[in-house]
């Protein structure tokens, strides 16, 4: 499973010019499944996101990170992203060989939802397979790639 996380002052996401999901302050997570996940790979990612300390203490002096979105009753947008399994070191096309199947993937991806929301944190997504236009106001810039392979 990977994770890009970035810190983000907002965030939405837009099909056909409607928003479908919009955060303020918090984090934006976009999800990859890998076709070997499974549920410890999606405890582990949902911990390591609510817990990671990624957010300065107010007042701080050269603000060190000391809380996390927990801490700071941020937000998440959760927004699937098949393409962070694309292969690109052979040829011209990525292959995406290594991503979930469809079914699968979705199946996970609303598991890690479902298991981010139990922090009682506002929890908005995109549509699992649809085509997203994604706005990210990027905080700091802070970004960060999580990955927790099945073992």
């Amino acid at each position: 499973m990977r994770v890009i996380i970035q810190r983000v002052k907002s965030s939405q996401v837009t099909i056909n010019s409607e928003i479908i999901g919009k955060i303020g302050r918090g984090l934006n997570l976009l999800v990859g499944i890998a076709d070997t996940d499974t549920d410890r790979e999606i405890d582990w990612m949902v911990r390591k996101c609510l817990e990671l300390r990624l957010f300065p203490d107010e007042g701080e002096v050269g603000e060190r990170w000391q809380k996390s979105v927990l801490e700071i009753n941020g937000e998440l947008l959760v927004v699937s992203q098949f393409t962070l399994y694309g292969d690109c070191r052979k040829g011209r096309r990525p292959s995406f060989d290594r991503s979930a199947a469809p079914q699968i993937a979705e199946e996970l991806y609303n598991r890690f939802i479902a298991k981010l929301r139990l922090s009682g944190l506002r929890v908005e997504t995109g549509k699992f397979g649809a085509m997203m236009q994604v706005s990210i106001e990027n905080d700091g810039p802070v970004t960060l790639l999580l990955e927790q392979e099945a073992t």
